[in-house]
């Protein structure tokens, strides 16, 4: 098994984009199991949740329901998972958004879409279009969530914020706005009209698509 192991690190160190899905499992929980061949509880991961993106961002407690798995070996994979997204974040902070597009779809995608209920996050931008913070508002059902104009335009003040965009997911994984979609963005957009605050999009994700409201006109 040791060999086996000294083989994974080597492809892993020389030739990364040639590791199969189940082998970044498989030397992902090489710390995390050290006595065991962990390349069949890779591929239980992957039969169970269909892909390493979809094993990794999967909640804790059904990671580590998986035979093989547990608390600790559930935690190696949710660190790849944290990493991957601070590595996206960190090609949008400090540079301006709005000419970085890409790279905002691509860490937007990283942190929501394969989020199991909805959550809205704003992006908060300074006079230059750089990010200041990138918050969590509300976190609802499979299809519905909260979202609160008052508590957006409040923390924009107190961030100093010159415009914001706001981002949410459907774990349907279609993009598509409902009519609530549309209404709480028209709310959030005529609230920050009055403060003198830009809406330069609410981006929607889905499960590797997105929905742009900017992009189809529907801002106002």
């Amino acid at each position: 098994m040791e060999q086996h192991r000294a083989r994974m690190r080597q492809k892993l160190l020389k030739s990364p984009d040639s590791l199969a899905d189940h082998e970044i499992l498989e030397v992902a929980l090489f710390l995390a199991l050290p006595r065991r061949d962990t390349k069949p509880v890779a591929y239980r991961l992957i039969a169970r949740f269909g892909s390493l993106a979809a094993a990794i961002s999967a909640p804790a407690g059904d990671i580590a329901a998986v035979e093989g798995m547990g608390e600790a070996s559930a935690a190696a994979l949710k660190i790849v998972q944290v990493a991957a997204q601070r590595l996206t974040r960190a090609e949008v902070v400090d540079r301006p958004v709005l000419s970085n597009w890409e790279a905002l779809m691509g860490y937007l995608n990283a942190v929501m879409a394969r989020e199991k209920i909805e959550q809205v996050r704003i992006l908060y931008l300074d006079s230059r279009n750089r990010l200041i913070a990138d918050e969590a508002q509300t976190r609802g059902t499979v299809n519905h969530t909260p979202v609160y104009p008052r508590e957006v335009m409040k923390r924009a003040l107190e961030l100093q914020a010159s415009a914001l965009i706001i981002s949410h997911n459907h774990p349907s994984g279609d993009p598509e706005p409902s009519r609530d979609d549309v209404a709480m963005t028209e709310t959030i957009v005529g609230a920050a009209r009055v403060l003198s605050i830009a809406v330069h999009d609410h981006v929607i994700v889905g499960n590797g698509r997105y929905f742009s409201f900017r992009r189809e006109g529907l801002l106002g």
